[in-house]
């Protein structure tokens, strides 16, 4: 077996990083018009390699750049594309926390042409990911179930789009052909970041889906699950590609509540992918019951270490969960990470980089454990 076939590893996490000080100054000077493109991207490739020999460091297997050279974790990837640009939706997200609740307007995007990709988008950063690592690299992409969810139908140009069987075709061709360079490029572990799987499992969200976008919550699963199947129908046999579902991860809040239960069906049965990243960090995802739905030959990775917070987790009983789960899949299905990344856009961290480096050595000591 190839050692990028054996992804996801026993000990794996979802990819974004801290970003350290200098980086997030760089960008801002960046931004004000006081740093030059060449002096950015050297301070960015030397804070990669310290993060790619902070992961090899402590024992992983799957390296990522940290997401270093973006600012958040989908935008700079979406409004690349041809006709995307930024937009304010009906759509209201409620962030919660462990002292209430604090409503705004999620970062949305419409479509007001066709779309289509002008130039390669993260090709090059996967390039000089690769040349740093004598690990496997790993990219992490936003699934293209975002451009459609959070803005609905009336997001997207109806005189591009008459038909949104057209708009579900064109988003999944762009995606092949970024895909299709990355793999040129010799990725073989692809990561699809995929929130709204983990939305319609909440019962206000919903709700939400019907009242602000007009679209049916139990469709929408079939929908995207058929749109990422066809984003990625022409990678290799010996690519690797995952979806990590998340409840929202943003200064220690997140979004979305409830178990997997009325997705997991569809999301493990129905979409063409090796593993999932899930989190389970925490009671508001619910309990291990819907791994029943794993078929053989998928592995699902356990979010069970928390980036919300600094505070370490035990060992045993991280253990003890991962036992737990075990009932419902089989123990070789499993794997272990943080249940989301440590950082999906610039600030809002709640540990420092230490802790962080704590809570990865962490889950390579107990997969160590686990599994061998």
């Amino acid at each position: 077996m190839s050692q990028t076939k054996q992804a996801p590893f026993r000990a794996d996490h979802v990819g974004s990083l801290i970003r350290p000080d200098n980086l997030i100054e760089a960008r801002e000077a960046h931004k004000a018009g006081k740093m030059g493109d060449d002096d950015l991207r050297q301070v960015q490739e030397q804070a990669i390699r310290d993060v790619v020999a902070l992961q090899e460091g402590v024992g992983l297997k799957s390296i990522t750049d940290g997401e270093y050279n973006r600012g958040s974790w989908h935008t700079d990837f979406l409004l690349r594309f041809a006709n995307v640009e930024p937009y304010q939706s009906k759509y209201t997200t409620t962030f919660h926390d462990e002292k209430g609740s604090v409503e705004g307007k999620p970062h949305t995007m419409r479509v007001t042409g066709k779309l289509g990709r002008p130039k390669p988008i993260f090709v090059d950063d996967f390039k000089f990911l690769k040349s740093v690592t004598n690990e496997t690299p790993k990219i992490t992409i936003p699934s293209p179930s975002i451009l459609h969810f959070r803005g609905g139908r009336e997001a997207i140009s109806t005189d591009a789009y008459p038909s949104m069987d057209e708009f579900y075709g064109d988003l999944a061709g762009v995606y092949a052909e970024e895909i299709g360079d990355l793999i040129d490029a010799g990725c073989r572990y692809l990561q699809i970041d995929e929130t709204n799987f983990a939305y319609l499992c909440d019962p206000s969200l919903r709700e939400q889906v019907q009242t602000s976008i007009g679209e049916d919550p139990n469709d929408l699963p079939r929908v995207y699950a058929n749109l990422i199947n066809k984003a990625i129908a022409g990678r290799p046999d010996d690519m690797v590609v995952c979806m990590h579902v998340c409840r929202g991860n943003f200064a220690g809040r997140w979004v979305a509540e409830g178990g997997y239960e009325p997705v997991a069906d569809v999301l493990f049965n129905e979409i063409d992918v090796d593993g999932y990243f899930l989190e389970y960090d925490s009671t508001r995802a619910g309990g291990f019951e819907p791994l029943r739905f794993l078929p053989k030959g998928k592995r699902v990775v356990l979010g069970l270490v928390t980036t919300k917070r600094g505070t370490m987790e035990s060992a045993d009983e991280l253990k003890r969960q991962i036992e737990e789960a075990s009932k419902f899949v089989d123990l070789d299905q499993l794997a272990l990470s943080p249940q989301c990344g440590f950082s999906s856009g610039i600030g809002g961290n709640t540990m420092g980089i230490e802790d962080e480096k704590a809570k990865l050595g962490l889950v390579v000591d107990v997969a160590r454990d686990v599994w061998g």
